[in-house]
């Protein structure tokens, strides 16, 4: 009983803020959605904590909750959940041997944001969606489920990262002016200076009505694009009945990229989402073809050469 309530706790929380994630699991089978859905919950409160951050003030305290994020997580390790969302993922660790490196990646990423505000580089900006969303790539492989035997894994595993690093880019495209609002700029300041653009500009949102806002927001999405097309090969190396999932889920991130442009590349007042109907049509298209052409399909060609 205890269990079923913990499971529905954390389909609830998904469900609430995992709008794409929620509606791609349910071409899940149950048991791998529960176990998603423990991964998600796990992510989501580590990632609440942070997002509390407004001030370096607070910096000491939200470490301090980070920590006993930690410590509650040693513990599913050790299969001793102490919540709903740690009594989960401690039964997801154990059913589908979710190893720990990932876990505590996770933790090591989302520590960063209590401190760091600006990205000088593409490469410093790599590091941190490797660091807060390639291991949640990692994680949710092994609930998955990989096919074509030990050697298969290293690859599935691979491309399953980069899809991470590719919805984490377009999380940040699509949220520059809430993250502006908190006084974060996660476009890499060489970049900006390339375009003539300030990391003022981009906290007073000045930076939408410069002329080489849309320029830099283009490479930024030929960027996150070409990530989609890495991550996409990867996605006919999982077991088939989790195939239809993933593959609504790049398909479905990767449309917010198209909504960016929709906008006109404000992504400082208005807020790129994809509407119900587009949802379904995503579901459909990923139904229809669980491989990863569908991925393909949903971003054009790009040239990233300069990226």
């Amino acid at each position: 009983l205890m269990s079923l309530s913990d499971a529905k706790f954390c389909e609830q929380l998904t469900r609430r803020h995992g709008r794409t994630f929620s509606v791609a699991s349910f071409l899940l089978p149950a048991e791998k959605r529960r176990g998603a859905n423990a991964l998600y919950a796990f992510c989501r409160v580590a990632d609440d904590l942070v997002d509390q951050a407004d001030s370096l003030v607070d910096a000491a305290f939200l470490s301090r909750r980070l920590e006993g994020h930690r410590r509650a997580l040693d513990l599913a390790l050790a299969g001793r959940g102490t919540d709903p969302v740690f009594r989960e993922l401690a039964w997801a660790i154990e059913h589908f041997g979710i190893a720990s490196p990932p876990l505590h990646e996770l933790l090591d990423g989302v520590a960063v944001d209590v401190t760091v505000r600006r990205w000088h580089s593409w490469s410093e900006l790599l590091g941190y969606c490797e660091g807060v969303a390639g291991c949640v790539g990692e994680m949710c492989a092994a609930v998955m489920g990989v096919t074509g035997g030990r050697g298969a894994r290293p690859v599935a595993v691979a491309h399953a990262r980069a899809l991470g690093v590719a919805m984490q880019l377009t999380n940040v495209l699509r949220d520059v002016g809430e993250d502006a609002r908190r006084g974060r700029c996660y476009l890499p300041l060489e970049e900006l200076e390339a375009h003539g653009l300030s990391v003022d500009a981009v906290l007073d949102g000045s930076a939408l009505h410069r002329a080489r806002w849309r320029a830099l927001m283009q490479k930024q999405v030929a960027r996150a694009r070409h990530y989609y097309h890495v991550a996409a090969p990867g996605i006919s190396l999982l077991e088939s009945d989790a195939q239809r999932c993933v593959a609504a889920c790049a398909v479905g991130y990767s449309r917010i990229l198209d909504a960016i442009e929709r906008n006109g590349y404000d992504s400082f007042t208005r807020r790129a989402t994809l509407g119900w109907s587009e949802r379904a049509m995503v579901l459909g298209r990923a139904f229809l073809d669980p491989s990863g052409s569908a991925v393909v399909r949903a971003s054009a060609p790009v040239d990233i050469t300069a990226a």
